[in-house]
């Protein structure tokens, strides 16, 4: 198999999300260079106690697609307005700062992981608005 993939982007189930990440991907010059993989909360999903079967069916998606692709980059992708983020949420109140901070806290987590991981790959990770 061809290896001329640069990433594996991670994503949000969220149908909103679609059209943002294929434009993200075009102006990364990535269109066509990168493995998906979706998944309800994004980088929320995989980090959470909630869900620890999902970290590890990422994790080995991410593992056979770095083998497979020669993937060297992670992309994560969360998004506001994020249903599992409410669910997460255990406050009363539900607002954009109070989702900003679930969502750095995953992304802490995820970054801890990952460079544990992968120490030689890159990760980028970003919040859209949808």
């Amino acid at each position: 198999m061809k290896k001329n993939y640069q990433a594996m982007v991670l994503t949000c189930i969220d149908p909103r999300c679609q059209l943002k990440i294929n434009s993200i991907m075009k102006n990364k010059k990535l269109s066509g260079k990168y493995s998906l993989f979706s998944i309800a909360g994004s980088t929320l999903g995989i980090t959470s106690k909630n869900f620890k079967n999902w970290e590890k069916v990422f994790w080995t998606n991410f593992s056979i697609s770095s083998q497979i692709h020669g993937i060297k980059k992670l992309i994560a992708i969360n998004h506001y307005d994020c249903g599992l983020a409410k669910m997460l949420s255990k406050k009363k109140l539900f607002n954009k700062k109070i989702e900003k901070k679930i969502h750095y806290k995953s992304f802490k987590l995820l970054k801890k992981s990952f460079s544990k991981k992968y120490p030689k790959f890159k990760l980028e990770m970003k919040i859209i608005s949808v």
